[in-house]
């Protein structure tokens, strides 16, 4: 009667290790060079699971769906190295399992402050505040899902400058705290030298060199992945860009790719009778739908706004100079889901302003001359200087105005580079302008604060985003900054 019942259990055990995975016990297990409906079958899960783009089931295991699987059983905790032999990138019974059941949320995270479905906080660290950047980052670890340093910057001859050495304590500490935390460290990669990027990508030579390195330096120094901000491409550099996107997804296997690109204002938006609108017109150095095959997140920059709206800046009450108008902002995001899942989008969210000087025009309307960017102590310091209040214009930001000629020197330590490029003079005309300055210049002070930063975190979540990511987290910010990052 023993030896029935065991081997009655027996059997009822091995029958039951057949139907906890049905479907999936029976198959075969899926690796590299294999084709069929069920290779095609597991390529449409991990479309699902936002770990491989799509357009990208065709029946054919090839190396976007290795790389695909690599990021899936990492953020499993199925494995996250080895060998094909030991099961690393084979799509074996327990992948298979997991892909059948794992959650549908957007991101290829599933654990600590970024699993997935959660709304993320990220924020990059500027290399020129090292000290109070990674000090400020330290005290709020727990509200971060990434922080990126903003450190590297690609040189002329393609090989990537530490401009902050990211060997000093302070980094280590904060990497290690984060690790600790299984907050994502994937520091930016920063390069702005048209030229050279097109000479460096177009080589096939210099471009794998290039991915050579940045595997080499995300490997050896144990981040999660790269951050590409890639400014000002050219159109001409768009494919070469893209190829460099694909050959470095395929090498970086578990390790993140993020993209962060310039925002991309609609062109009906963009020109006007006041801004005619050249023939190359639409011919962007970013190709939407490559970057959404190859880039993890993909960072929109909706900061720096400027005079980039022309329908705006008639509509808006002027004087208009924005940092980022929730008006403008949707109308990127809107533009963008077209191409990219809003699953893998994140948008970027200023924590400083910038100063112009602005003079009215004969007719109607303001020129605005770029002076410099600067955190807010600057901006309600020398409010308070002033005796001025300063007010929530039609953006939705603060400012103000006053005559430099009654203010004190600026204070070096509080205006600040961004990061974001040499803004050139700006030249906007604002229809029912009424500031009534007359044809004497005077400043105009222009910021984002966290009220601003709270509208456009809502708005992220409105269009289901996965987040926002912060420039800058360096102790310059609103005070009150990081009571909304919730």
């Amino acid at each position: 009667m023993r030896i029935t019942s065991f081997g009655a259990l027996a059997a009822f055990i091995f029958v039951l290790s057949f139907a906890v995975l049905p479907g999936t016990a029976s198959a075969r297990s899926l690796s590299s060079g294999m084709s069929g409906s069920d290779v095609t079958a597991l390529q449409n899960q991990l479309i699902a699971k936002g770990h491989l783009a799509a357009g990208n089931n065709t029946g054919t295991f090839g190396p976007l769906t290795l790389a695909a699987v690599k990021k899936f059983q990492c953020a499993q905790g199925i494995m996250c190295s080895g060998t094909t032999a030991a099961g690393y990138g084979v799509a074996g019974p327990r992948t298979q399992a997991a892909l059948g059941g794992a959650a549908t949320g957007g991101g290829t995270a599933t654990s600590g402050a970024g699993a997935a479905g959660k709304f993320e906080y990220s924020g990059w660290i500027p290399y020129w505040r090292t000290e109070l950047g990674t000090a400020d980052a330290m005290a709020h670890l727990d509200q971060l899902s990434e922080i990126n340093p903003f450190v590297y910057i690609g040189q002329p001859d393609g090989s990537i400058k530490d401009a902050a050495d990211m060997s000093q304590p302070a980094w280590q500490n904060l990497i290690k705290a984060a690790q600790a935390k299984k907050v994502r460290i994937i520091p930016t990669l920063m390069w702005s030298d048209s030229e050279a990027m097109y000479r460096i990508l177009s080589n096939q030579t210099t471009r794998i060199a290039l991915e050579d390195r940045i595997v080499k330096l995300v490997n050896d120094s144990g981040y999660d992945g790269i951050d590409l901000d890639f400014e000002g491409k050219s159109y001409e550099t768009g494919p070469f860009f893209s190829t460099f996107l694909k050959g470095l997804y395929q090498r970086m296997g578990q390790k993140w790719v993020s993209c962060t690109i310039e925002a991309r204002t609609p062109l009906d938006s963009l020109y006007d009778e006041t801004r005619p609108r050249p023939a190359d017109a639409g011919q962007y150095g970013n190709n939407y739908v490559e970057i959404n095959k190859y880039c993890d997140r993909v960072k929109l920059m909706t900061y720096d706004q400027g005079t980039a709206d022309v329908v705006l800046n008639k509509a808006r009450f002027a004087p208009y100079i924005p940092v980022s108008d929730p008006g403008w902002v949707g109308k990127v995001i809107e533009l963008t889901k077209q191409s990219i899942p809003a699953k893998k989008l994140v948008i970027g969210v200023a924590t400083y302003g910038r100063e112009y000087e602005m003079t009215k025009l004969s007719e109607f309307g303001y020129r605005y001359d770029y002076q410099w960017a600067f955190n807010p102590r600057y901006a309600t310091d020398l409010a308070k200087q002033l005796g001025i209040t300063p007010k929530r214009n039609s953006a939705g930001e603060l400012s103000f105005t006053y005559s430099p000629s009654l203010a004190e020197e600026p204070d070096a330590s509080e205006t600040t580079e961004t990061g974001t490029g040499n803004m050139a003079t700006e030249s906007a005309t604002n229809a029912g302008a009424q500031a009534g300055t007359g044809s004497a210049p005077v400043n105009i002070v222009w910021w984002s604060d966290s009220v601003a930063i709270q509208n456009q975190i809502e708005q992220a979540k409105n269009y289901g985003l996965k987040g926002v990511a912060i420039f800058k987290i360096d102790g310059g910010e609103d005070s009150n900054l990081w009571s909304v990052l919730k």
